[in-house]
C-alpha cells in the first residue's frame, strides 16, 4: 500500500492533520486501532479555549482558536460560544483576573455582583471573575469523525515504524513519503525516546438540566493543578452541554495507568465542585469515565520532525482538541515551505533531544 501520508492515531490532533493535508491535495491513510475520535479526545471537556500558562501555549491556543472560528462545522459538532468565565475565590486571584484581563483585550473583569448575574448557582462570598467572551464548547468525537469524513482510515496500529513507511499490525506494509504520529501516549511505543507520560483524567456528566449553568466555568487555582506536576490534582471545571447536561471535572493524575475510576479521587473531584456550585449535589450523574492525556515536562506539544520521514503531534495533554487545528497548520506549514503563523521553534522536539 502506497500514500502520501501515513498517519498514526484517529482522535481529534490525527483528524485535524488528515484533513489539512486533504485540503492541500494530499493522498493520506489514517490508521487507529480502536475508534475515531476515542482516546483523549473523548476523555477531553471540548473547551476550545486560549490558556497563558507560558507565552508559547498563549500562542498557540490564540491562534487555534481563530482556527476553530473560521471552521464552518455541521450542527453535529455541537459548537457554542458560550465563553469561559474564571472564577476568582479570593483577593489573591482577583489580582489574577486583573493579569488575564491585560492579555485577553475582549475579556470582562466581573465584580462579585457581576459574577451572581451571570452565574447565579455559585455559593456566595466569591469574590469576581473574568469573562472570555470568544471561548467555545465543541463535541470532539464528533469533530474528529467530521473531520476524516473523506479520508480513508483503516483499523489497526503501526507495528513498527521501516524506512519508507511503516508495518501496520494486520502485515500490512504502508510506503509513505511521511508519517506522523498522532497517536497521543500511544507514541511511546514507537518513539521511547520521547520524554511523554500518559496523565489519566476523570469525568462526569449530569442527566438533563436545561438552563442550570451558562458558561464554561473554571476556578483560577486550575491552572496550578492543572499544569503543575504533582501525582494528583483537582480543581473545579464545570461545562453547559448543549444537550442540558453538565459535564464535570477535571482530576489529573500521574502513575496510575489503569483505565478504572479511582473512587477517592473521583469524589474528591466532585466535591470541589459543590464547593463552588452547592446545587450540584442535587443533579443525578449519569456517567462516569477516565482517559489519558499525554503530557510533557514543560506543558507544550512536540510538533515536528523526528527522525527521516517520520513526524510526531503529540504531547498537547488537556489542550489538544483547542491546539489540534494550530497544530496541524504548523506541520503544513513547515512541509510546504509557507511562513507559519506563529513561530513553531517552542514546539519542536528536538528541544528535548
Amino acid at each position: 500500500m502506497t500514500t502520501d501520508v501515513l498517519i498514526a492515531g484517529a482522535g481529534i490532533v490525527g483528524a485535524a492533520i488528515a484533513a489539512a493535508f486533504r485540503e492541500e491535495g494530499g493522498k493520506c491513510l489514517v490508521v487507529e486501532p480502536h475508534t475515531v475520535g476515542g482516546g483523549a479526545t473523548a476523555a477531553g471537556m471540548g473547551h476550545v479555549v486560549v490558556m497563558d500558562d507560558s507565552p508559547a501555549q498563549l500562542a498557540l491556543t490564540e491562534y487555534s482558536r481563530r482556527l476553530w472560528d473560521a471552521l464552518p462545522v455541521p450542527p453535529s459538532v455541537e459548537r457554542e460560544h458560550r465563553g469561559t468565565l474564571w472564577v476568582a475565590a479570593d483577593a489573591e486571584e482577583m489580582a489574577e483576573v486583573a493579569r488575564k484581563h491585560a492579555l485577553f483585550p475582549a475579556s470582562e473583569i466581573l465584580d462579585e455582583r457581576a459574577l451572581y448575574e451571570a452565574e447565579p448557582e455559585l455559593r456566595p462570598g466569591l469574590a469576581g471573575g473574568l469573562l472570555v467572551p470568544g471561548d467555545s464548547v465543541v463535541y470532539a468525537p464528533t469533530a474528529a469523525s467530521w473531520l476524516l469524513r473523506l479520508t480513508p482510515v483503516r483499523y489497526t496500529a503501526i507495528e513498527s515504524l521501516t524506512p519508507d513507511g511503516a508495518l501496520l499490525a494486520d502485515g500490512t506494509q504502508v510506503s509513505a513519503g511521511l508519517t506522523i504520529l498522532a497517536c497521543g501516549t500511544g507514541i511511546t511505543r514507537l518513539l521511547p525516546e520521547l520524554p511523554i507520560k500518559p496523565r489519566k483524567g476523570h469525568l462526569a456528566i449530569t442527566d438533563r438540566y436545561p438552563g442550570f449553568l451558562r458558561h464554561q466555568l473554571v476556578e483560577l487555582g486550575y491552572l496550578k493543578s492543572a499544569h503543575g506536576h504533582s501525582n494528583e490534582s483537582v480543581a473545579f471545571n464545570v461545562q453547559p452541554r448543549s444537550t442540558g447536561q453538565i459535564l464535570i471535572g477535571s482530576s489529573r493524575q500521574y502513575g496510575d495507568e489503569s483505565p478504572d475510576i479511582r473512587p477517592e479521587l473521583l469524589s474528591r473531584m466532585l466535591r470541589r465542585a459543590v464547593e463552588y456550585m452547592p446545587r450540584l449535589v442535587d443533579l443525578q450523574v449519569i456517567r462516569t469515565w477516565t482517559g489519558f492525556r499525554a503530557a510533557t515536562p514543560d506543558s507544550l506539544p512536540l510538533i515536528g520532525p523526528v527522525r527521516d520521514r517520520v513526524w510526531v503531534a503529540a504531547g498537547h495533554e488537556g489542550l489538544g482538541i483547542t491546539t489540534s487545528l494550530g497544530s496541524a497548520a504548523l506541520l503544513l506549514d513547515r512541509l510546504l515551505g509557507d511562513t507559519p503563523a506563529i513561530p513553531p521553534e517552542p514546539y519542536l522536539p528536538e528541544r528535548f533531544a
